[in-house]
């Protein structure tokens, strides 16, 4: 795809979020035909948003349930923006999203880089430097997700809107983050549960697979400082109106977020 067609395709994602608009198929022209394509729309918004390099990045699907529910055939990335990253506690306006979602996640801030390339678990978790409790803002942005597409779906951040990062834990070797169990709580009533091995039967293979993906390549790789949202150990939980949501995988803090 040529960075002129990226850029046009970026330009008119961006417009229908501004405009809190759906995003409605993008016409055959403007259409990115496959994972690759995806990625260059992705990086080429990035840069319209200001995120090169991003704060971090979201993992969506890691699950086998997510990837039935987006009909997905594995996981799926996209960056995140420092102005999209909230620490605990923060109140945000339920109107600034379009139809939203909230997600349970664990959530992992980088203290090495990890270039491009090749990486397995152990080397994943040998460039963490904290673990946190995590919550992702969804937006359902697709009247018809399966006529969007995967390739525009990836250009579009896989739903991505924000994430609520909770305090980190320094000395999370000592958990065992496959047995780790999260669970989701809306206006203090539970609304879903899972383990940490839902996670592509291991959180830190699922950061593995973030940095050896195509979409970490052509970001230049994951860096020291950025945080990585590693996906839903449960199904999104769609909000009909402002809503406190918690989360909590103890023995990490819990996690907590106000829409107003």
């Amino acid at each position: 795809m040529s960075m002129n067609a990226a850029e046009a395709i970026a330009e008119e994602l961006l417009a229908a979020r501004r405009a809190h608009q759906k995003l409605e198929p993008l016409p055959e022209g403007l259409r990115p035909a496959n994972e690759d394509a995806g990625i260059a729309v992705q990086h080429a918004l990035a840069g319209r948003v200001g995120a090169l390099p991003p704060a971090g990045f979201k993992i969506g699907a890691t699950a086998k349930h997510m990837q039935a529910y987006l009909g997905l055939s594995g996981p799926a990335a996209g960056f995140m923006t420092k102005g999209g990253i909230h620490a605990s506690g923060a109140r945000l306006r339920f109107a600034d999203f379009q139809s939203p979602g909230v997600e349970c996640e664990l959530a992992m801030r980088l203290a090495q880089d990890l270039p491009p390339g090749p990486c397995d678990a152990e080397r994943a978790a040998a460039a963490v430097g904290a673990v946190s409790a995590g919550i992702e803002i969804v937006e359902n942005r697709y009247p018809d997700l399966k006529e969007f597409g995967t390739p525009a779906l990836i250009a579009d951040q896989v739903f991505h809107a924000a994430a609520v990062v909770g305090a980190g834990e320094t000395n999370w070797r000592k958990l065992d983050l496959k047995a780790i169990e999260g669970r989701i709580l809306v206006n203090q009533a539970e609304r879903g549960h899972g383990k940490g091995a839902e996670l592509m039967g291991d959180p830190m293979a699922a950061l593995a697979w973030l940095a050896s993906s195509p979409l970490a390549a052509r970001f230049g790789g994951l860096r020291a400082g950025q945080v990585v949202m590693l996906g839903s150990v449960t199904p999104p939980i769609w909000l009909l109106g402002p809503a406190s949501v918690e989360v909590s995988f103890p023995p990490l803090p819990p996690v907590f977020l106000t829409l107003e």
